[in-house]
């Protein structure tokens, strides 16, 4: 279900504040789910450690029922959208540029969980962090992330694909450095804030940009980017465990900036479709 809320959530943002600010409004969709995967599973440890995870579970079921009923009273009423038949809608996987936008997002999302899926081994086995501190470094790279999804919702409204080139661009720099850096807390620490940043921003310039390349059917795109996102993801965590086999932990960087870098190279080559 999660695909489909992610969909319809972004388009109605859209909707609610026009086409100039949509990238922003969507980086807000996001803001909350990363705050959400920032503090909700420690939240939720300490909850379930204090009430047991039944309590738990019923605390998140009435709080999702509050939601709702929120959402009911007070979310703006928008022009409901033209109906769209179905066959009419699966009409934009027909469109060469959208088919290459979300191939392009199943590729930065290969790469950022290339070596994102094992950051935490990265910073135990190669940087030396105690396996007590490790979930402190990982709340913080999410935390500096916030910063990055504020500014990929500024650039993604301009131009998506450039917002593409540059955060991935970023990201590469930062996951590269990582393994080099790993000696130094504080260089280590620089990295892995470019890298979080860049990570944050991508998931709604990849939104955004995906979105944009769909003429009608805008929450169908959506939904098909998150699905996009999420083969990248398994994909990523594949390639990466594959790369440990063959070269070792401290490869896995330069895999994921050399998917970054293809990444890169079909930005170049979508813009020149039309």
């Amino acid at each position: 279900m999660l695909p489909v809320f992610w969909g319809t959530a972004s388009e109605t943002a859209g909707q609610i504040v026009g086409p100039k600010r949509a990238g922003r409004a969507v980086s807000q969709v996001y803001l909350g789910i990363s705050a959400a995967l920032l503090f909700g599973i420690p939240l939720g440890t300490l909850a379930s450690d204090s009430v047991g995870w039944r309590s738990t579970f019923w605390g998140l079921a009435g709080l999702s029922l509050l939601m709702a009923i929120l959402m009911f009273v007070f979310m703006p009423v928008v022009a409901r959208p033209e109906k769209i038949k179905i066959k009419e809608q699966i009409r934009i996987l027909k469109d060469r540029r959208f088919v290459a936008n979300l191939v392009l997002s199943v590729v930065v999302f290969t790469a950022m969980f290339t070596a994102y899926t094992y950051l935490a081994n990265t910073l135990e086995r190669i940087a030396g962090v105690q396996t007590a501190y490790v979930g402190w470094w990982l709340m913080g790279f999410g935390a500096i992330g916030l910063i990055g999804n504020w500014l990929g919702g500024r650039f993604v409204d301009s131009n998506p694909l450039r917002a593409t080139v540059i955060f991935t661009l970023l990201l590469g720099i930062g996951m590269s450095l990582s393994v080099p850096l790993a000696g130094s807390s504080l260089l280590l620490g620089i990295s892995l804030a470019m890298w979080g940043i860049a990570y944050t921003a991508l998931f709604p310039i990849c939104q955004i940009r995906v979105m944009k390349s769909a003429s009608r059917a805008q929450a169908l795109a959506g939904t098909l980017n998150v699905s996009a996102a999420n083969a990248g993801t398994g994909l990523g965590a594949i390639i990466g465990g594959v790369a440990i086999s063959q070269w070792g932990l401290g490869s896995i960087g330069y895999v994921a900036t050399g998917i970054a870098a293809v990444a890169i190279l079909m930005v170049a080559w979508i813009a020149r479709l039309k």
